[in-house]
């Protein structure tokens, strides 16, 4: 690793923090892509209006629209669903999508302040229709007056989704090969090397420790993100997708996972707690598989919100988390509609914590 840049956030005393610290909001961009969820776009309305209803219950939601007839649609909606006005803001900033773990605003923190980390989005090195979202962190740093910190590796800007890491807020930053190695599929950074990656993890994250998963769950279609995978739920812990059947495509991968995590150390050089969470059965839409895992689930300040899919695994899945969060309760959202969209509930949520 290179010496720190001075102005970099861990040369200034800045980390990002783990999801289940403090929050002072969530950002959720208000659904309007309808290639997004072909044909499903309606009840996608209302899985959103009750994502946001529970996240609200404990802490500011930060919903993002296009316009002030998206803004109206959108409150009609959380109206009807109960939601208290008090607890949302909204922000009129224009997306290509709404998949805010990818493009929205990473925050780090240091005491009594948090500032953006810009890293770019190139639609998951596949969609043209990125260059509206790809502005949104530069848009949410200016209409909350925070510093931004603009993520470069050798002179380069480093292309990164919220979705590819997860963190135990001490240090650790887990992620996949698949995701942010690969050369052939989905290129994010075409001129940095592993060891690059882990300057930038190290410089603008203020990690010290990143460990290296191979491969995501079938039917991704980001290519490798983590957190379909592996997630932290506590500084030594962490729950793992486990697929049953070995004749799927996605046992052989999840168990190389494991056996890598079983060899693999914290920050500290503590052995890290696996603890191992189904996979529901493979779902298909128009004969294609989807992303559907459990571990695609949010912490926010009220409950931990979870992906169900009509399996007799949901819950098995539901019971593991609530044994793990005693904090706050674990609350099932009905995801078989929303990973249509090839994602879940922690895709369309990012965190802002508490300063």
């Amino acid at each position: 690793m290179g010496k720190i840049d001075k102005k970099t956030p861990a040369s200034l005393g800045f980390s990002i923090p783990a999801e289940w610290e403090r929050h002072e909001a969530t950002w959720i961009a208000w659904p309007h892509n309808k290639n997004d969820w072909p044909g499903k776009i309606v009840p996608i309305h209302w899985v959103y209006g009750e994502i946001v209803r529970k996240i609200s219950e404990g802490e500011t939601v930060r919903i993002i629209v296009e316009s002030k007839g998206h803004e109206t649609f959108a409150r009609r909606i959380l109206s009807r669903v109960g939601v208290d006005f008090h607890r949302i803001q909204f922000f009129r900033f224009p997306t290509d999508r709404g998949w805010t773990r990818d493009f929205g605003p990473m925050f780090v923190r240091r005491s009594g302040e948090t500032a953006i980390v810009r890293f770019r989005f190139n639609g998951w090195a596949k969609y043209p229709n990125c260059k509206k979202d790809d502005a949104v962190p530069e848009r949410a740093a200016r209409a909350l007056g925070c510093k931004i910190f603009y993520a470069k590796v050798k002179n380069r800007d480093v292309v990164l989704e919220g979705g590819s890491i997860e963190t135990n807020g001490c240090g650790t930053l887990i992620t996949t090969e698949e995701c942010l190695l690969d050369r052939v599929t989905q290129v994010r950074n075409p001129e940095l090397s592993k060891e690059d990656m882990e300057t930038a993890f190290h410089e603008y994250l203020g990690v010290k420790n990143i460990l290296w998963l191979g491969k995501g769950i079938a039917g991704d279609d980001t290519h490798g993100h983590v957190d379909d995978i592996c997630r932290f739920v506590g500084q030594r812990r962490v729950v793992l997708c486990k697929e049953d059947n070995a004749g799927d495509v996605n046992y052989r991968p999840l168990e190389e996972n494991r056996e890598r995590l079983e060899g693999m150390r914290l920050e500290d050089g503590s052995k890290i707690e696996v603890i191992q969470i189904p996979m529901p059965a493979p779902l298909y839409f128009d004969k294609m598989r989807l992303p559907a895992s459990y571990a695609n689930f949010y912490i926010s300040n009220s409950a931990v919100l979870v992906p169900t899919f009509n399996d007799p695994n949901d819950r098995i899945a539901l019971g593991i988390l609530s044994e793990l969060f005693t904090d706050r309760p674990v609350v099932g959202i009905h995801a078989v509609d929303l990973v249509w969209g090839l994602g879940t509930i922690h895709c369309l949520t990012h965190e802002q914590p508490a300063k």
